[in-house]
């Protein structure tokens, strides 16, 4: 092993997790989970890659009607946190990551203005934003039949939609624990629906959900407080932030320290332990005059643990990777500098871990890493 990955292999604890090296298994939805049961070959996936630190599932839908449907990433087979069948199938992939010696969170996710109307398990229910607003039009890439789909308008959410959204992320998160998920994490970033009511850009709320930037966290901090009372209060919860969104990758949600420092320390204080923090690269300076990314910044500001995701592994983006050739890179170099400057704890694995689930090993043993292959997305390898 190269001497200077040696402390990403050092165990980490947070409350009741403890995790064997510093690497997580970042979530990728899969769509394999028809009506929202984890299908044949879900567990063995996950076990797979138990040798990581911690696996953090793919978007799992908490128990709500308009959490899941199609849209940019979703589709007809994403899993859901509630139900019976789809619990039972849970538990059979929590005991097989546990069976392989790893830790396992679900990633509880809800669309919000993301979702189409019309599609998911419950096509019934009007899809979920703060404002009845998706965002900005004129900075996406996304496909144009989705943007000609999701371009009217909808009601922005009333005081019972909201209680029923915090009510099902509790019911769900009650139910993650009780089939032996040793965290929960949250997805707050992206533009989806937690993030939706984060983002000036969605919501242009003046009562008690909006307003200033404080003010807008407040959705956040109340499901951040409902998963609390729903747990034990040492099981981590893992809390999502991006500053790109889908509806605009160059999005800031905080253009300055001082309000990242708002948001953060507002969901610290709700109950958040650990911050995942997403970036389209995670050796990109996150303000001017420092070469800090945005991981270090929510540590800094957070005081608390921090995992960083964002193209650790290939030279190109998530999002780039998709209409590019992309290459295998080896940044590792990189990533331990910056272990080792104490700008993250965690360092979470995407692309790489679906495509090889022993790239884990690959890095401890000093041996090349698979070529980026776009048909492992289909697989459940």
């Amino acid at each position: 092993m190269r001497q200077e990955l040696a402390p990403l292999f050092a165990p980490f604890t947070c409350g009741s997790l403890t995790t064997a090296n510093r690497f997580v298994m970042s979530p990728m939805t899969r769509n394999f989970s028809p009506g929202g049961v984890p299908g044949a070959g879900v567990a063995e996936y996950y076990a797979r890659r138990a040798h990581m630190g911690l696996v953090i599932t793919e978007g799992v839908g908490p128990d709500h009607p308009s959490a899941l449907g199609d849209g940019t990433t979703g589709g007809p087979a994403l899993p859901l946190m509630y139900g019976q069948d789809a619990l039972a199938s849970w538990k059979v992939v929590v005991d097989a990551v546990h069976a392989a010696g790893g830790k396992i969170a679900p990633q509880l996710w809800h669309m919000g203005p993301i979702r189409l109307a019309g599609t998911g398990p419950h096509p019934e229910a009007p899809s979920i934003s703060p404002s009845g607003s998706w965002g900005p039009f004129d900075r996406t890439i996304l496909p144009p039949d989705y943007l000609e789909a999701i371009k009217m308008p909808g009601a922005p959410a009333s005081d019972s939609d909201i209680a029923d959204i915090i009510a099902g992320f509790a019911r769900s998160a009650a139910n993650a624990h009780a089939l032996g998920f040793d965290a929960i994490a949250l997805h707050g970033g992206h533009g989806y629906l937690l993030d939706s009511f984060l983002w000036s850009e969605t919501n242009h709320r003046t009562d008690q959900w909006g307003g200033d930037l404080l003010r807008r966290t407040r959705l956040v901090r109340e499901v951040v407080r409902a998963v609390r009372r729903a747990i034990p209060a040492d099981k981590p919860i893992i809390y999502r932030l991006s500053q790109w969104k889908l509806q605009d990758y160059g999005a800031k949600l905080a253009e300055t320290p001082e309000q990242l420092g708002i948001i953060c320390g507002a969901l610290a204080d709700a109950g958040v332990d650990i911050f995942d923090v997403s970036t389209r690269h995670f050796d990109a300076p996150a303000f001017g005059g420092s070469d800090m990314g945005l991981s270090g910044w929510v540590r800094k500001l957070s005081g608390k643990p921090v995992m960083t995701v964002g193209g650790i592994g290939f030279d190109k983006d998530l999002q780039s990777s998709f209409m590019e050739p992309t290459a295998t890179v080896d940044n590792l170099g990189e990533v331990a500098r910056r272990f080792a400057a104490g700008e993250f704890d965690l360092v979470a694995i995407g692309r790489a871990a679906l495509m090889d689930a022993d790239w884990i090993g690959k890095a401890r043993r000093g041996e090349p890493f698979k070529p980026f292959d776009m048909s492992a997305y289909g697989r459940l390898d």
